[in-house]
């Protein structure tokens, strides 16, 4: 029988301490991993709808093509969103980013539930390094390595809370209608598709925003069920489909 609460690592980085802990959720009634940094909840297994659906709406749209399909996740997590892309067929490759290695190593070594499933699909890649960075243009995106090459049919991003809640304070000039327009020429293809997972209700300023930058933005509000605190919580997640608008 496990432990009622465990800290399974915990590594020093330069932006915290990271820790991956496992407890039993009483009221859940199952065991729930956890990802930590400081003192800042990055990921939990208790609620995973709103992530798992952020992939399911992006490759939904009808601009990807039937197959062929290359994707990019900004933020592996505990790879819900990553594991969810992975189960439609049509993705011929996925890379997952992630500016925190001892997240990767985690998967590989198995301490996290998806980590076996990633690491055994031939279509799944790790690339460790910084997703603002490489959508801003300061890192190389080769480091990336796709095998087929070229940007990306869609990109999902799940690191900060929101738009307006951001972890790293270089993370916020993303969310500007420059930071996007770059990210969308280097990461995207014309048509490509963006779906971003946000903590916070629809903002209708950020979806305006992306409509400045996207030929098609929405904001949708995914709601689960919440045993912790009854009734239902609900996050977000914006879809936004190219060509993008080159209008400044």
């Amino acid at each position: 029988m496990s432990a009622r609460f465990r800290v399974l690592d915990l590594i020093p980085t330069p932006m915290g301490d990271i820790s991956l802990r496992r407890r039993h959720d009483p009221a859940l009634g199952y065991e729930v991993h956890e990802i930590k940094l400081g003192d800042e909840f990055l990921m939990s297994s208790a609620f995973t709808a709103a992530e798992e659906e952020m992939s399911r709406l992006a490759l939904a749209e009808p601009a990807l093509p039937d197959e062929g399909v290359r994707v990019a996740v900004g933020g592996l997590g505990l790879g819900f969103t990553a594991q969810t892309a992975l189960a439609d067929e049509r993705v011929a490759e996925l890379v997952v980013v992630e500016t925190l290695g001892p997240v990767i190593e985690w998967h590989r070594e198995g301490l996290i539930p998806a980590g076996a499933t990633l690491s055994a699909d031939d279509r799944c890649s790790f690339a460790h390094g910084d997703f603002f960075a490489i959508a801003r243009g300061d890192e190389d995106l080769a480091a990336l390595k796709p095998p087929e090459g070229g940007p990306f049919h869609a990109v999902l991003l799940d690191i900060d809370h929101s738009p307006s809640h951001v972890l790293n304070p270089a993370h916020a000039a993303f969310y500007t209608a420059d930071g996007l327009r770059a990210f969308a020429g280097r990461m995207l293809t014309g048509e490509g598709v963006f779906a971003l997972w946000s903590n916070d209700a629809p903002d209708e300023e950020f979806t305006s925003l992306l409509s400045q930058v996207f030929a098609s933005a929405r904001a949708e509000e995914v709601r689960f069920p919440n045993p912790l605190q009854g009734g239902e919580s609900s996050n977000t997640v914006y879809v936004a489909t190219g060509p993008m608008n080159t209008d400044a």
